[in-house]
C-alpha cells in the first residue's frame, strides 16, 4: 500500500509528500502551488507521458519534444467534479512514424496510465495529437 500525506504550511499553502519522500506545494486558491484539482491534470498528463515517451524510445523513434495540454471541464455545481478531460499530444522529431505514435499514446490510454484508469470511470477522457515534423535541415 502506498501512502501520501498532506501538510498544512500555513494559510491555503500544503505540502504534499508521496510515499517515497518527494515534495509538492499544494494551495487552495490563491497561493504559491497548484490546486489540488489541477494536480489531477497534471497526474494525468504526467503519467501518460511517461508511458509515450517509454514506448516511443523503444521502438527507437526519433523523438525530441513531447507537451500534453489537457483542457479540464468542471461540473457547475459543487463540489464541482471534473466532468470532461481533453488531452492533446504534441509531439515533435525527425521522421517520426505517425503509426507509432498513435500507438503509444493509444497503448497509454487503454492499457497503461494508471491515473487515466482512474478517471475513466468518472470523468470523459478524450485525446488527439500532432505531429511536428522537424526537417533535417532544421537540425543544427
Amino acid at each position: 500500500m502506498a501512502t501520501a500525506r498532506v501538510k498544512w504550511v500555513e494559510n491555503n499553502t500544503l505540502l504534499g509528500l508521496d510515499s517515497h519522500h518527494h515534495a509538492t506545494l499544494m494551495s487552495g486558491g490563491e497561493g504559491p502551488g497548484v490546486s489540488p484539482m489541477q494536480m489531477l491534470l497534471l497526474g494525468l498528463g504526467g503519467c501518460s507521458m511517461i508511458d509515450v515517451v517509454g514506448i516511443l524510445q523503444k521502438q527507437r523513434q526519433p523523438l525530441e519534444d513531447l507537451e500534453i495540454v489537457i483542457d479540464g471541464e468542471r461540473g457547475a455545481e459543487m463540489p464541482k467534479p471534473w466532468t470532461e478531460m481533453h488531452m492533446h499530444y504534441i509531439v515533435t522529431g525527425v521522421g517520426l512514424d505517425e503509426h507509432k505514435v498513435e500507438r503509444a499514446i493509444a497503448l497509454s490510454v487503454e492499457k497503461y496510465c494508471g491515473v487515466h484508469a482512474t478517471l475513466a470511470n468518472t470523468v470523459k477522457i478524450t485525446h488527439d495529437f500532432e505531429l511536428r515534423h522537424r526537417h533535417k535541415s532544421e537540425v543544427a
